[in-house]
């Protein structure tokens, strides 16, 4: 029933034992410097028998922070903290890709090394949403513009944690233009006001983007680089009027460069919660046909949805985000046509091995 989910692929160059993805899921188990910890490498190690496991998302700077304890690729110390658990994620077989991102405005004063307003394409605060402080939840903040030379900073901020994945034994690096984070911010009208060479038409608003790409390039080859991309959502206030526009413009722009995947948020899906507010919903299979190499498809997806993907031809690898939460061994149950454990809510993010590791494996379930 789910033979097609066990067919090999190649990736970048790698041959993927099945297609199934381990997607990027912010769990909060790094140390308070960023550092990867020896639990994450058993998280990770538990989860390796996906084909590809891309990391949680990993900050390119302490600028580009917002959460607690979630990991960065910015210093030595985080390098050689993550090759123990790029190491586990590699032991059945995976390709191991690192997230990189930033998060825009979607950060705070209280998180930033300056103790400024974060920054962002232009100086419009984030409305209908709260920030999670330590204090609690308070307003997002108006941020601070980027200048010409503070967007080159994180261009070369991005180059250096592509080098460092490299450094840490990563077989590849995906973008994380998703979920409202700083990419998004620049792509979508409503957060990108600027009139310079970053905004106005469709064309600027993606020149970040394309030029990070280029960037990375000088470190990891365009066939080992992804993007991740969420053309339905609207969450954290990234809004355009003609969203479907948009998006088919980026995949139009970066199918040419031979890019290692193309990963699509399913419309289903806003951040990390599920969304009906999709009147108009973008669908992967629409975008997917522009895209000129392997795509994924993450979102809500079941076996039997997965299935039918990838048997279709509308996905070549389908993520399952919470499925592999509570299914550390996921792949061999979806084979043995097992039961799937449910998610539990404990632990989803922070804490210790509770709602994180202890999930049973089948030889273990009850």
């Amino acid at each position: 029933m789910f033979d097609q989910l066990f067919q090999p692929m190649d990736l970048g160059g790698q041959t993927l034992p099945n297609r199934l993805v381990l997607p990027p899921l912010t769990r909060s188990r790094a140390g308070k410097d960023g550092v990867p910890t020896p639990l994450m490498a058993e998280y990770y190690r538990q989860r390796s028998g996906a084909g590809l496991v891309i990391s949680e998302g990993t900050v390119i700077s302490p600028q580009g922070a917002s959460y607690a304890r979630v990991p960065g690729l910015y210093s030595e110390q985080q390098v050689r903290g993550w090759r123990p658990v790029v190491e586990a994620a590699k032991s059945r077989g995976a390709a191991v890709y690192a997230q990189l991102w930033h998060v825009g405005r979607q950060a705070h004063s209280s998180v930033q090394p300056d103790g400024g307003r974060p920054w962002a394409p232009s100086a419009i605060a984030i409305t209908g949403w709260q920030y999670r402080s330590p204090q609690g939840r308070v307003p997002f903040e108006e941020p601070r513009e980027l200048s010409l030379d503070g967007i080159k900073d994180i261009v070369e901020q991005f180059a250096v944690a592509a080098c460092n994945a490299m450094a840490a034994g990563f077989d590849g690096v995906e973008l994380h233009a998703a979920n409202g984070y700083l990419f998004d911010q620049f792509l979508n009208s409503s957060s990108n006001q600027r009139t310079d060479q970053y905004g106005g038409s469709v064309e600027n608003r993606l020149r970040f983007l394309n030029e990070v790409i280029d960037a990375v390039s000088s470190f990891v080859p365009a066939h080992r680089i992804g993007v991740r991309i969420s053309p339905s959502s609207t969450w954290m206030d990234v809004v355009d009027p003609d969203k479907r526009g948009l998006y088919a413009s980026l995949v139009r722009s970066i199918s040419p460069r031979g890019l290692a995947y193309l990963h699509l948020v399913e419309p289903g899906i806003a951040g990390a919660v599920d969304s009906a507010d999709h009147s108009e919903p973008i669908t992967s299979t629409e975008l997917g046909a522009l895209f000129d190499g392997p795509v994924i498809v993450t979102g809500g997806h079941t076996p039997w949805s997965a299935a039918a993907a990838v048997g279709a031809g509308d996905a070549d690898l389908v993520g399952f985000g919470r499925l592999f939460i509570s299914n550390p061994d996921l792949p061999t149950r979806i084979r043995m046509g097992a039961g799937l454990a449910e998610l539990r809510h404990e632990g989803l993010y922070g804490g210790g091995p509770a709602g994180y590791t202890d999930y049973p494996e089948l030889q273990t379930a009850n």
